[in-house]
């Protein structure tokens, strides 16, 4: 397979760069009121990345990142209260230091992606989507069911404390700018994977396994190291997201949460490490705008019930799914690239057409 010129990769490493740089620089510039959003822009871009590859390159549908997005925000959260919250009380010492609690979230669910993912990697299609959907009910009964830990969902897990780095609050602008800064890292190591050696492995496991198996690929090792992968951004996307929140319910985490991500990821296209970006700041701004649509008394005449914010999500996203499998299923942005340059050589050859004739 020929290699790409090495300016081709310095020119995307050095826009990725850029691009990252200035949404770093986006943070300190936003309102006060717009920071929540473009955190969770962020905290979503950061999910999305890793779940393109898997679902890109290894063809695996997962519905389990919202699982990991919550192991890794209580994994971070009870680390950085304690074991147990009221121990704090007694021995603040039980307390981890917040950047080593954020540290361990991504160790955390990397080492519980490895466990599941051996069985569950054995599934296919749909068999292995329903499967990933399991951890994250399996992980909703445990964050209930062992609330002398997690606090369950009353009063939930409070007292999470700050981030704080050297004596410096990582808060608010800071924090994300902090976030955005790990998209940019994400990406940059995501286009690295994609363009070495063990990625051409995994582009010739997205185009036929068999085949790549029959090239000596270790098809089920590959597979496993990227769900990992992406479990471990996923996890420590949650742990930002406890200092983001601080206070953890399980409520934070509904099914629908998984669905989201996958949304994001097929709106900006399996396999594409920029389209995951901008599928997820897409989609959490779609979200949000439902969600004040469905906060209205009334619409169009008629009242909307307490649950109308989930319902238009459900609703909605379940239409963007669908559209996309049947009229785009590479991505709603790879699709609209395609068209683009078919429409662009088109216009190449009338014009060209025109000059000769004339």
């Amino acid at each position: 397979m020929p290699t790409r010129p090495r300016w081709t990769w310095l020119a995307r490493f050095t826009g990725t760069l850029a691009a990252g740089a200035l949404m770093v620089y986006v943070a300190f510039r936003l309102d006060e009121g717009d920071l929540p959003m473009y955190t969770r822009m962020g905290l979503a871009a950061i999910v999305a990345v890793g779940l393109s590859l898997l679902m890109g390159f290894a063809g695996q549908i997962s519905l389990g990142q919202g699982a990991f997005y919550a192991l890794g925000a209580y994994t971070t959260g009870i680390l950085s209260v304690g074991l147990r919250p009221a121990d704090r009380l007694v021995n603040p010492e039980a307390a981890w230091d917040p950047l080593f609690a954020l540290a361990a979230a991504p160790i955390l669910t990397g080492a519980v992606a490895a466990v599941v993912g051996v069985p569950l990697l054995r599934l296919r299609g749909h068999y292995l989507a329903f499967a990933t959907l399991a951890l994250h009910l399996i992980l909703l009964a445990a964050l209930f069911a062992e609330d002398r830990f997690t606090g369950g969902q009353d009063p939930g897990l409070v007292g999470i404390p700050q981030l704080e780095v050297r004596g410096h609050v990582i808060e608010h602008a800071r924090l994300a700018a902090v976030v955005w800064g790990i998209v940019a890292l994400s990406v940059i190591m995501a286009v690295n994977l994609v363009g070495s050696r063990a990625g051409r492995a995994l582009q010739a496991i997205a185009t036929s396994e068999a085949t790549a198996a029959a090239a000596g690929i270790n098809v089920a090792m590959y597979k496993l190291r990227l769900f990992v992968l992406a479990a471990g951004l996923a996890g420590l996307a949650g742990g930002l997201f406890s200092y983001y929140l601080l206070f953890l319910s399980p409520d934070a985490f509904p099914l629908i949460t998984s669905i989201t991500f996958v949304v994001m990821v097929a709106v900006g296209g399996m396999g594409s490490v920029y389209g995951a970006v901008v599928g997820a700041i897409a989609i959490t701004y779609l979200e949000d705008k439902l969600r004040e649509l469905g906060t209205r008394e009334q619409l169009l005449g008629f009242d909307l019930p307490v649950q109308a914010p989930q319902v238009f999500s459900i609703g909605v996203f379940g239409a963007i799914l669908i559209v996309v499998m049947l009229f785009a299923p590479r991505g709603l942005l790879p699709s609209l690239q395609v068209a683009t340059r078919a429409v662009a050589r088109r216009l190449r050859r009338r014009t060209q057409a025109a000059s000769g004739a004339a």
